[in-house]
């Protein structure tokens, strides 16, 4: 059954300040004899998009997800939008916030951010200082296919949403290892942490602020606290100074036992992935697992990499699209924003051979043509399927236990408590 018509469609009115006259004139209009307001809202952003250059702030470390928006979605935006769509690859989302709140600071209104991958963390800093667009991302007309009860899609990293970002795909912190090496996997995060020990050099992971080795600091936290409904989800100074000693010291003891003893870590997710497809680790992890199915294929991970369960489950999030206040392209920015959210490209971006992320779109809210495109991708051999994957999962803390976390681990067990 289609979802209900959205009844805030307007809201494009306040966001843009261009459609009032337009949406004026609507409401006037006879029923019969004039389309809905909302479709000649849209029709105005795409009208004024269309020959516009929209620079896409993105992480540049993950090739598939470059090769995605280069060969794909850049493409499609031309074509179908008229928009120039060009990636500007940064090492760290953070040099996007920080352009786009130096440009804020300057009174900038076009700037050279149009839209940003956004993280949770940049995202909350950059919404306090009104650093991004709102009440725009409600009205793309394929907002209608996302799950409206969905929580990731709610908050990002404990930050309401609140109209100010589109999602773009969904991801769950996965556990990879080898079953050869591995015969006899533990079932928990804590088990795994127990064979790290009984294993020594065999595991490690990225050294936080690192995406991947910040992850998982904050599941060993749930973990040795007793699983995610002992931690507040909301960042509290008092929860913090309780509970994390015993994080701590429980990294600080497992370090020795670590590759290379502990006392150096991989810089990121890319280089644990290096070592484990080289053979010095037997684990690695991911916030990404669809891609994995792509790297046994082409024989970077070994045909015996298998996904590692977890009792009581892993977090689990939404990437999201963002678009600058300062940005000068802000209809087109719109419009590639609703173009990532069709069908076709989020079961194109789906496809592992082409990036393997999950869709944000519910597949069960498409029409019976949209849901075919998602059942003709290609089944896995690596990666069980999302439904599956995620079951039993959490959402992620506050992004203020992110920050705090990443100094805390720096501090207390790189620099050994010092």
């Amino acid at each position: 059954m289609p979802p209900p018509p959205r009844q805030h469609r307007a809201r494009l009115v306040g966001a843009l300040g261009v459609l009032t006259v337009l949406g004026l004139s609507a409401c006037a209009a006879p029923a019969s004899t004039s389309a809905p307001a909302e479709e000649q809202e849209w029709a105005e952003v795409l009208q004024q998009a269309r020959g516009d250059t929209v620079r896409l702030w993105m992480y540049g470390g993950d090739q598939q997800g470059n090769d995605y928006v280069d060969d794909v979605l850049a493409p499609a935006a031309a074509d179908q939008l008229g928009v120039t769509l060009e990636r500007v690859p940064v090492a760290d989302t953070a040099d996007a916030l920080t352009r786009v709140l130096s440009e804020r600071q300057a009174d900038v209104d076009d700037g050279a951010v149009d839209l940003v991958w956004v993280n949770g963390d940049n995202f909350r800093t950059g919404k306090q200082a009104g650093a991004w667009l709102c009440g725009w991302a409600d009205d793309l007309p394929n907002h209608e296919l996302l799950d409206p009860d969905d929580p990731l899609l709610a908050t990002d990293f404990g930050t309401p949403v609140e109209d100010c970002e589109s999602p773009w795909h969904k991801a769950q912190f996965t556990l990879v290892y080898d079953s050869v090496r591995v015969p006899d996997p533990p079932s928990t995060l804590g088990g795994v942490l127990a064979w790290a020990e009984q294993n020594p050099g065999r595991f490690t992971y990225p050294a936080p602020p690192d995406f991947t080795g910040s992850v998982f600091v904050r599941e060993t936290l749930l973990s040795v606290s007793g699983g995610p409904d002992q931690v507040p989800a909301a960042f509290d100074q008092a929860a913090y100074d309780e509970l994390t000693p015993a994080l701590w010291q429980r990294l600080r003891d497992l370090a020795p036992s670590l590759w290379r003893d502990g006392r150096t870590y991989p810089r990121d997710g890319a280089a644990l992935d290096k070592l484990f497809a080289d053979g010095e680790v037997d684990l690695t992890m991911t916030y990404g697992p669809a891609t994995l199915t792509k790297l046994v294929r082409q024989g970077t991970f070994p045909e015996t990499t298998e996904v590692l369960p977890l009792e009581g489950g892993t977090v689990g999030n939404a990437s999201f699209l963002a678009i600058p206040a300062s940005s000068g392209a802000q209809q087109a920015s719109m419009a590639v924003a609703d173009l990532a959210l069709s069908p076709r490209q989020q079961a194109a971006k789906a496809d592992p051979a082409v990036w393997g992320q999950f869709p944000a779109v519910e597949v069960s809210r498409l029409d019976a043509e949209q849901r075919a495109q998602f059942d003709a991708l290609p089944q896995s051999d690596v990666v069980p399927p999302f439904e599956q994957l995620s079951r039993g999962a959490h959402g992620e803390l506050a992004a203020e236990w992110v920050s705090a976390l990443d100094e805390g681990w720096r501090r207390e067990v790189l620099g050994g408590g010092s």
